[in-house]
């Protein structure tokens, strides 16, 4: 199978038969073959009725359907996971995406070599209570990944190399680094294409403030764990080893002070009541828990069942 399409969804139950006679038409004209897979995120309107009814009269056309609302990581988690395609397309359902950008997508992963090829909106019909946050946020992802050629790391309308979608694990809200996971992976061919961007045709938009706020947390969270996931110590112990000196550096300049007053009788405040005495006293003792943090850290880490899985992209053994 050539292309897999995947479409989380939320309420978006007037878009659906429009989005899908769409990509049937582009399908059809470069003569793909190709399998849509609908993800329900818990829509409360008649979103799953309208995938059932494209299920039943297409046979190209999978669904899933959520109990709940999850959020789009896990429903493209599930998407994911259920794509057969050589090259994985995902995009939303709010028809601001356009399909006729696939075949260009696709292009550019089997011909170019790309492992991902990502959607930049160069030209966007947004508020711009959305266009400004997302600007500060592409800023931010760029600095920290190290990916220096991509504007637009939440943009919807992506293409992946299967190999790429089935050796990452999207979770919480991750899905707006899925460039930087795939790089953690070992996929580092990364492009990105200019995509034309459509304003709302239906509904309303779901993004809100908190959603901004939430991706830098998730950025630094990500940082974290692909920098020192499998070593924290190096991390915790490190701050801690710092505090440490420094605080018993100040006791004990502290401590000569007071020695060399009293040799020489001059008259002297007890350390006790010398509030940097404290102050080194409190940072010796933060640097012994964050390196006691890095002990127990260490433990859960070398305890993990992940601790030993590793990306292979091939194998060569003697006699095959």
């Amino acid at each position: 199978m050539d292309i897999s399409v995947v479409i989380p969804l939320y309420n978006e139950d007037e878009s659906l038969p429009e989005l899908y006679a769409w990509i049937e038409r582009v399908m059809k004209q470069n003569s793909f073959t190709y399998e849509v897979i609908f993800i329900n995120d818990g829509s409360t309107d008649n979103s799953w009725n309208v995938i059932k009814d494209l299920s039943s009269s297409h046979e190209c056309v999978k669904g899933i359907k959520f109990r709940r609302n999850y959020g789009k990581s896990p429903a493209l988690f599930c998407g994911f996971k259920e794509a057969q395609g050589d090259v994985v397309i995902t995009m939303d359902a709010d028809l601001q995406d356009s399909p006729d950008e696939i075949p260009e997508l696709f292009r550019m992963i089997k011909e170019e070599g790309y492992d991902l090829v990502s959607g930049y909106k160069q030209k966007r019909y947004d508020p711009l209570s959305k266009t400004i946050p997302t600007k500060l946020f592409n800023a931010t992802a760029r600095k920290i990944s190290g990916i220096k050629n991509l504007h637009d790391f939440n943009c919807g309308l992506k293409a992946y190399r299967r190999d790429v979608v089935k050796n990452i694990e999207v979770y919480g809200e991750m899905h707006r680094y899925i460039p930087y996971l795939a790089k953690n992976a070992g996929f580092g061919r990364i492009g990105e294409k200019v995509v034309h961007h459509q304003s709302r045709k239906y509904g309303k938009s779901k993004f809100g403030i908190n959603r901004f706020f939430n991706g830098y947390l998730d950025l630094i969270t990500l940082w974290f764990l692909s920098g020192f996931g499998r070593k924290p110590m190096h991390v915790f112990g490190f701050l801690g080893t710092i505090m440490f000196i420094i605080g018993f550096i100040s006791a004990f300049i502290i401590g000569a002070d007071k020695l060399w007053a009293v040799a020489h009788n001059i008259p002297q405040r007890l350390v006790t009541d010398s509030p940097y005495f404290y102050i080194a006293l409190t940072m010796m003792m933060i640097g012994t828990q964050l390196f006691l943090a890095g002990f127990i850290a260490d433990l859960v880490s070398r305890n993990s069942e992940s601790r030993n899985d590793y990306q292979i992209e091939e194998e060569l053994r003697c006699g095959r």
